[in-house]
């Protein structure tokens, strides 16, 4: 069983949210510990599950990847088998940054990530196109980002 999240755990993990690549000693001067402290509580927040992994934020149109595009995409049949299969084939894809399982008319939304319309346009017809059960998909171009956040609020 998970210990609760006091309000020193809130302080670390905003703190690490802001900038991942703070030290024991520089999170533990802006808490108020002393390193010691503060790193069993890291530690402890790494082993239950809380801090799950520490990332650096890339600025996609700088590495060229310039279109974002959500992808709505609904199955033929929803058993839990080939919800599986579906699940298993679409994690391979690297143009692929998040999957999440919705409730409503559609069965997944994909955030996908590619160079440029015609990227996109291979990624289909390449690979999503490979997937078996697929009966609708759809494609929304985003054309500005208004908010980008990672940071949960505790």
């Amino acid at each position: 069983m998970a210990e609760k999240i006091d309000l020193m755990d809130t302080r670390i993990l905003n703190l690490l949210q802001q900038d991942a690549s703070l030290g024991i000693k520089e999170i533990a001067a802006q808490i108020g510990l002393s390193p010691s402290p503060t790193h069993e509580r890291i530690k402890r927040l790494k082993r239950e599950g809380i801090i799950e992994k520490y990332v650096a934020l890339v600025n996609r149109e700088k590495t060229g990847k310039q279109l974002l595009v959500l992808c709505t995409v609904t199955l033929k049949q929803q058993s839990v088998e080939t919800l599986q299969q579906f699940e298993e084939a679409i994690i391979r894809f690297k143009e692929v940054l998040e999957v999440m399982c919705i409730a409503g008319s559609h069965d997944y939304l994909l955030k996908v990530v590619v160079n440029d319309v015609n990227d996109y346009h291979t990624f289909v017809m390449t690979h999503l196109s490979s997937i078996p059960n697929i009966s609708n998909l759809s494609s929304n171009f985003v054309l500005k980002e208004i908010k980008r956040e990672t940071a949960l609020e505790l």
